[in-house]
């Protein structure tokens, strides 16, 4: 594998775990399925998520070569970038309209 290519797939991966606590009702994705996820359980999914790209990040950036040092300003702009990849799956939870489907009444089925 070259950089560049562990450098987009590590950009794709963030895009996934950012959006997958608004998209499903699993913690994690994996977990049992709940009637109803919390704004504050998804954000607390979302900031594990973070920590697990992150963590990922880290181990292809040292199978490359060495670490580099990071300050709280690297984390900084990373959390922003990863919240600015977590808004399309944000408005699809919270600020679109879903259709509700309405249960056939003995009058809609003649």
């Amino acid at each position: 594998m070259n950089q560049s290519f562990e450098v987009w797939s590590t950009l794709w991966l963030a895009l996934v775990a950012a959006n997958l606590p608004f998209v499903n009702h699993r913690w994690l994705g994996v977990g049992p399925q709940r009637a109803h996820k919390s704004l504050v359980w998804r954000l607390v999914e979302w900031l594990v998520l973070y920590v697990a790209v992150g963590v990922v990040a880290m181990a292809m950036e040292a199978r490359i070569g060495q670490n580099a040092p990071q300050g709280w300003e690297f984390y900084a702009v990373t959390l922003s970038l990863f919240a600015t990849l977590a808004f399309p799956g944000f408005v699809w939870r919270y600020l679109m309209r879903h259709r509700v489907p309405v249960a056939r009444t003995a009058q809609s089925k003649g």
